[in-house]
């Protein structure tokens, strides 16, 4: 399920960022992408319609990469 929302992230984030999926990965950070406030509230949206939960929005900001970010999302779909 990991990878799945891994994924999301990574699909979403290109649009917003202007980078292909392939340069964004588990280890990518949001301080390296110059992430800002509505960037993660851009993306949580998105997986909260992809995947039909409320992703709070100040729980997933609190993380440093996408891969810590996709594991939040999937502890909050383990629930």
């Amino acid at each position: 399920m990991k990878e799945k929302v891994l994924n999301k992230i990574i699909e979403r984030g290109s649009r917003i960022w202007g980078v292909e999926t392939t340069q964004l990965n588990e280890d990518t950070l949001f301080a390296d992408m110059n992430a800002k406030s509505t960037h993660y509230s851009q993306i949580t949206t998105y997986l909260e319609d992809e995947f039909d939960i409320e992703v709070p929005y100040m729980g997933f900001k609190r993380f440093k990469s996408l891969g810590e970010a996709a594991d939040y999302v999937v502890s909050l779909l383990d629930e």
